[in-house]
């Protein structure tokens, strides 16, 4: 496993992170969970992203309890902060007093004295961005939080968070989660760029589209009944992307990943490696194995052929 610098910070994170979005403490069990989190930190991984409102909490819990058995040094633990936790008016976004009690109610649930890296699941309109900046640093220097970072914000946003933290001598945001992977490249635009330019890295969600990246679902044929888009409770936005022509093209991809030693899902996560602004690519796994084949993309550099074919595929 390779590790990268986390912005503009002294935290080291491992080049292939895991999430915990729809898997623990919902798809499969605590005991599977356990053993994918184990399987994760004896490949080396060390950054274990998570969030309050995943599964109402219970998905901090799993991971709490499975990292427990490891030194609290030797691991970072990413939690987030925004989406409603509750029907109450002050249950949502990133007022001083949502954020302060959701801090603390995650460090409950997590069963730690601090969180490596507490972000802002979304941007929220209807509270001042200054009150937002000084509770999170606040957290720093109360030590419940080391950094922070944000998840989903525009490029305006995030330039105007930067800003306002250096005039008023606040800890600096370091990172930034947005989606992204071969079908989605927004962030290329402007993220990348601003966020090299300010000490932001990235710590990418969706690297393989939702699994259409792993070339198990092919042109015209039926979903796998052990799928996600085959389960029709977990689907949602997947049937975005499972258009004939985008699976096409991950078809076009399968020589140059094979060329390389490389399954499909190798070669999408080293392409987003590509990237020095990208710290980390937050993989799922709902099977050890996964993460297995997962981690064997850190540290493989694609070449500039490489490279310039994957391209000339995704843009037919």
């Amino acid at each position: 496993m390779q590790y990268r610098r986390l912005g503009n910070s002294g935290l080291k994170v491992s080049e292939l992170s895991l999430g915990s979005w729809l898997t623990y403490g919902g798809a499969i069990d605590a005991k599977q969970s356990e053993s994918i989190i184990y399987k994760a930190y004896e490949l080396g991984i060390n950054l274990f992203d998570t969030a309050n409102v995943y599964h109402k909490g219970e998905a901090e819990r799993v991971v709490g309890r499975a990292l427990s058995k490891y030194l609290r040094d030797s691991y970072v633990l990413a939690s987030k902060v925004c989406v409603p936790m509750g029907d109450g008016p002050n249950d949502r976004g990133l007022s001083r007093k949502h954020i302060r009690e959701q801090c603390d109610a995650s460090l409950l649930r997590l069963g730690v004295d601090y969180i490596d890296l507490y972000q802002c699941h979304r941007y929220d309109t209807d509270t001042p961005l200054e009150e937002t900046l000084r509770a999170l640093d606040d957290l720093v220097a109360q030590g419940k939080v080391l950094y922070t970072g944000v998840s989903m914000w525009k490029s305006e946003q995030l330039l105007d968070a930067v800003h306002m933290a250096k005039a008023l001598r606040l800890h600096p945001i370091i990172s930034n989660q947005p989606q992204y992977h071969m079908f989605r490249r927004g962030i290329e635009k402007e993220i990348v760029s601003l966020s090299a330019r300010e000490g932001i890295g990235q710590i990418v969600f969706s690297p393989l589209a939702q699994g259409i990246l792993t070339g198990k679902y092919k042109p015209g044929m039926p979903f796998p009944s052990d799928s996600r888009a085959g389960d029709p409770e977990q689907n949602g936005a997947i049937f975005q992307l499972m258009k004939d022509e985008q699976l096409s093209k991950v078809e076009k991809l399968i020589p140059i990943a094979e060329r390389n030693e490389l399954t499909l899902a190798q070669l999408a996560l080293a392409w987003i490696l590509r990237l020095e602004n990208v710290a980390s690519c937050i993989i799922g796994a709902s099977r050890p194995q996964q993460v297995e084949e997962n981690v064997r993309a850190s540290g493989v550099k694609l070449s500039e052929t490489d490279l310039l074919d994957i391209e000339r595929i995704l843009q037919a």
